[in-house]
């Protein structure tokens, strides 16, 4: 049955790539241009030709089709990325891998600022709670970025970029249906009046889902775990003067779900909570030759579990200010230079421990050197100084020289260094190791981007990272378990990417990304990629039948992966090997008046029978439709 399936979606890709047209309907954006301008990559608006780095970008334009679409689902298709549990319930925990490193490696941002969070365990951020609806586009850095951004940057940043509201003002009213008792409402207000600038958007989604375990052999009556989730965005920018601004923000959300105890282990009454918001307030004063930001900051996080009255309420608090300057000394030469703080606090309760109350902070100044000539060559090198509370004081760099050829060409290379901090838990918990030091990670990056013509490109990138003092859970001392740093990770891959146009009517998207890694203990050396697919492939094309009526196909092979689970009935860690499966999905669109746009998104088309993490359900063969009303 597998084969047969992998038989029909090579026979659509054969004929997508001479009928398909995807012209904004991918869900990554490929090197069709280098003059697209970024702002992660640099910290000031460059284009991609001008950087040394690899920058993708998911624009406003592909988010707008993919109004039935979690987050997670439009980032599981950008080359060299794979989102673990993303066909899962949708209340689990989606875990982000980028070029195979672990979810604490790589930095989410919200419009520039980081979003951990200090409530768990390794700090990493659940992009599950921010809706699409609310994201003007992603940017996604890829390789080691800590020079300009701090910890966590190691396998790269991904920066979400809220709506901010521009033009006209004017309201919208979404509203989707589907599988699993799936219902969405989202009512937006954007737009500009004189010189303020206000966006409004909030949403609700309801869904009666379906088990969060996979039953066991011999089971069949788990019962369905619900999920609920409100959010709502705020983003005022008011223009003071012709060389001064303000903007506030305020993005909030709360998640429900019901859970289940673990890998093929049905629970009742087991629920979470989580409710988080983030809010800040943040200026530009432009210069003659530059401009300076400032950053204000405070992200909240609470999570709720409660399995059958035994309760965890665990808090967490991350303050963070920022000021950067970006200056143009002239046509060869800029900077991009700064300095941070961010103090992080959590409280932590459960019915089995003692409360746990800690905090720290970090400081930092980072300075990058951007050059460039009139014979194409280019380079930042830079270098950013931490201090932080606990271990003391390390340092990072980054080199990339490119090199551009008749505006069309690029070749780079990068050799960068990164760290990743250990959580509060990791330090202060009943676990917690006071002498843990930070992941440290030197990352060799070379490649190309190529416009052969308008309508042709190619992207090739080669990685090589090597973290040291990896943190581990093991023997602190004898008789002692804790977290240590006991491991050194070594990883490398590489991913191609192509673009096709060769018309205005046909358009086709295409990557495959390969990547392999190996743990050193001081017993071993193992491949431990878990959930993490060596290799993986994904083609994207559509189809405009008219300016009212267009459609698109997303495919994505991922290939074999290793798991490992705790059993709960034998109370043993299991490893178990996870098959190869490809996913087909299905976007429609129709707009029969300008201002009314009716979509469609069946998902998994081929109702593939897959697994994603060993001992958890994933959805099968579904679907939502919906409508999109604009106001002005």
């Amino acid at each position: 049955m597998k084969k047969t399936k992998f038989y029909v979606v090579a026979g659509l890709g054969l004929v997508q790539s001479v009928l398909l047209n995807s012209n904004s309907f991918s869900q990554e954006r490929t090197p069709e241009n280098l003059n697209e301008v970024v702002v992660t990559a640099s910290r000031s608006p460059k284009k991609i030709s001008e950087i040394g780095k690899v920058a993708r970008v998911i624009t406003a334009e592909t988010l707008s089709k993919s109004q039935g679409r979690t987050l997670p689902e439009v980032l599981n298709n950008v080359a060299g990325i794979t989102i673990g549990g993303n066909g899962n319930n949708p209340g689990d925990v989606k875990s982000v891998f980028l070029r195979g490193g672990t979810a604490a490696n790589t930095l989410i941002l919200i419009d520039g600022i980081p979003v951990n969070d200090a409530s768990e365990i390794t700090g990493e951020y659940n992009i599950s709670a921010i809706p699409v609806d609310q994201i003007e586009r992603v940017e996604i850095l890829k390789g080691g970025n800590s020079t300009l951004y701090g910890s966590d940057a190691v396998a790269g940043v991904i920066n979400i970029i809220t709506k901010k509201g521009s033009g006209k003002l004017g309201a919208s009213l979404l509203a989707t249906g589907g599988s699993y008792d799936t219902y969405k409402q989202v009512l937006g207000l954007n737009g500009q009046i004189g010189s303020t600038s206000v966006s409004i958007n909030g949403s609700n989604l309801d869904s009666k889902s379906f088990s969060t375990a996979a039953p066991g052999k011999g089971e069949s009556d788990f019962d369905k775990d619900s999920f609920h989730q409100k959010s709502i965005s705020l983003n005022i920018g008011q223009q003071l003067s012709e060389k001064f601004s303000l903007r506030g923000n305020f993005q909030g959300n709360n998640n429900q779900s019901d859970l289940d105890r673990g890998a093929f282990t049905d629970a009742k009454n087991y629920t979470y909570n989580k409710t988080a918001f983030l809010a800040g307030l943040g200026g530009k004063l432009s210069l003659q030759k530059g401009l300076i930001n400032f950053n204000l900051s405070h992200n909240n996080v609470r999570n709720y579990y409660d399995n059958n009255g035994s309760v965890t309420n665990n808090g967490g608090r991350i303050n963070h200010f920022e000021t950067n300057l970006n200056y143009a000394f002239n046509s060869f030469l800029d900077l991009a230079s700064g300095v941070s703080y961010r103090l992080s606090k959590t409280d932590q309760h459960n019915s089995f421990s003692s409360p746990l109350f800690a905090d720290n902070n970090i400081k930092s100044l980072f300075t990058s050197l951007f050059v460039r000539s009139n014979s194409g060559f280019q380079a930042e090198l830079g270098g950013r100084v931490n201090d932080h509370s606990q271990y003391g004081n390390n340092f990072t760099y980054t080199l990339n020289p490119s090199y551009l050829i008749a505006d069309r060409y690029k070749l780079f290379v990068n050799v960068s260094s990164a760290y990743r901090v250990p959580s509060l838990y990791q330090l202060f918990s009943e676990y917690g190791n006071l002498n843990l030091e930070p992941e440290t990670s030197v990352t060799y990056e070379a490649g190309l981007d190529f416009n052969f013509t308008d309508k042709l490109n190619l992207a090739f990138s080669y990685f090589k990272r090597d973290i040291d003092n990896v943190i581990d859970f093991g023997q602190v001392t004898p008789g002692v378990f804790g977290y240590i740093n006991q491991n050194n990770q070594k990883d490398n891959g590489f991913e191609v990417e192509l673009g096709f146009k060769p018309s205005s009517v046909i358009d086709l998207n295409a990557f495959y990304a390969h990547v392999d890694g190996e743990v050193t203990t001081p017993a071993s050396k193992t491949f431990n990629l878990f959930r993490r697919p060596k290799d993986s492939f994904g083609l994207n094309a559509g189809f405009k039948m008219t300016e009212q009526f267009s459609f698109n196909v997303i495919y994505k092979y991922t290939g074999d992966r290793k798991d490992r689970y705790f059993d709960n009935s034998t109370f043993l860690t299991v490893d178990a090997d996870m098959a190869s499966y490809n996913m087909v999905d299905l976007y429609a669109q129709y707009k029969p008046v300008g201002r009314l746009t009716l979509f469609a998104d069946i998902k998994n088309l081929l109702d593939e029978n897959y697994i994603d993490f060993s001992g958890y359900t994933t959805k099968g063969l579904n679907f939502n439709a919906g409508f999109k009303i604009d106001f002005n």
